[in-house]
């Protein structure tokens, strides 16, 4: 038998107070699916795409980092352009100094070894030019006087230590017997053009001027200056210009005197200085310093044939020579002949200049040199 309860029951939960029918036996309650009546509202958050608190660059802004930015790299340009023009400056000067020291340690160790200056001269009274100054500048300087043309040379007789050929006879000593420049000929540098071939000797801007071989300080006279210590031309060089008769005296060496040794005395020809039964067979070998197109250059005589030409007395003589360039890029060259030494040395002034084309660096270096100082 089923009996029938009513039982009203609290059933605690969020849900509230039911009434429960049981029938005989206790039947499960039947929950209905909750209703959810306070559940509290869920909001979904979104990010919004900018905060309140950021915002992009305008366009002015963007315009003064450009500007700046600009700035900060044609600066920084700047500073590595001047580091390379320093450091190419640089490197011009030590170049140039380089070439100074080379070419002026050259010329002086070669007029420190010779016996004679050869160019510049002395000053002449007849002309309204310095001889004694020989300056060329690049771009040229004006000439001075009635000269054309600015010109700057050194010339000294071969030393006594060049040996080109290597036959163990110094090539000054052209008759290999010893002695050096003792037997001059007419033309006293045995290369057939007045003064010393294709240089201009006297600084009046002409070259190889002035009539015959013979005439050797291009002055239009020729043979008129013997070496006897004495300026016989008045020109204010001294044993410029010697004849074949070195001397000029009339006898084979010096009248009266057994120059080589043999116990004869004036044996021979006028013309054979040494006695040694040869005529005019050593002649003066300059080594010639000049500038060419802003190129010092160095003019060397050598022992063989080196023009191909074959002279009437042999096929080799003055015209036989080497050039090479002791430095590039030189602006000045001055050569000056220091008068009123005492005694006899001669000393020379030299003055070389070098300036870079490129930088405009400039290197100058200045010395004296006495001639046969280091003899």
């Amino acid at each position: 038998m089923i009996k029938h309860y009513a039982v009203r029951t609290a059933h605690p939960t969020i849900f509230g107070t039911r009434n429960v029918s049981i029938t005989g036996r206790v039947r499960r309650a039947h929950h209905p699916r909750p209703v959810l009546h306070d559940a509290p509202t869920v909001r979904r958050v979104r990010h919004a795409h900018h905060l309140p608190n950021q915002h992009g660059f305008t366009l002015i802004e963007l315009l003064v980092a450009t500007t700046l930015a600009a700035l900060l790299i044609a600066g920084l340009g700047g500073v590595v352009g001047q580091v390379a023009m320093t450091r190419d400056a640089v490197q011009d000067k030590n170049e140039l100094t380089r070439q100074a020291r080379f070419a002026m340690d050259q010329i002086v160790r070669i007029v420190s070894h010779s016996r004679r200056l050869l160019l510049p001269l002395a000053d002449n009274p007849a002309t309204d030019w310095r001889e004694h100054v020989r300056e060329e500048t690049v771009p040229a300087s004006p000439p001075e006087g009635s000269s054309t043309k600015a010109t700057a040379v050194l010339a000294v007789a071969l030393p006594f230590y060049f040996d080109l050929d290597g036959d163990g006879f110094p090539d000054a000593d052209d008759d290999r017997d010893g002695l050096i420049d003792e037997d001059l000929p007419n033309d006293n540098h045995h290369d057939f053009f007045p003064g010393i071939m294709l240089i201009d000797d006297d600084g009046d801007g002409s070259v190889d001027e002035g009539g015959s071989w013979a005439e050797d300080d291009e002055d239009g006279a020729e043979n008129e200056d013997p070496v006897n210590g004495i300026d016989d031309d008045n020109d204010g060089s001294v044993d410029e210009d010697a004849p074949s008769d070195m001397n000029g005296d009339g006898c084979p060496g010096i009248c009266g005197v057994d120059d080589d040794n043999d116990s004869a005395i004036d044996d021979g020809s006028n013309d054979d200085d040494d006695e040694d039964a040869g005529s005019f067979d050593d002649p003066y070998d300059p080594v010639v310093f000049y500038l060419n197109s802003g190129a010092l250059m160095q003019r060397t005589p050598v022992p063989w044939n080196e023009d191909g030409i074959s002279a009437p007395d042999g096929p080799v003589d003055g015209r036989d020579f080497i050039v090479s360039a002791l430095a590039d890029n030189v602006s000045r060259f001055r050569v000056e002949r220091v008068e009123g030494v005492a005694g006899d040395e001669q000393l020379v002034d030299i003055t070389l200049e070098l300036t870079s084309p490129e930088t405009g660096e400039r290197v100058s270096l200045q010395t004296q040199v006495r001639v046969g100082g280091a003899l």
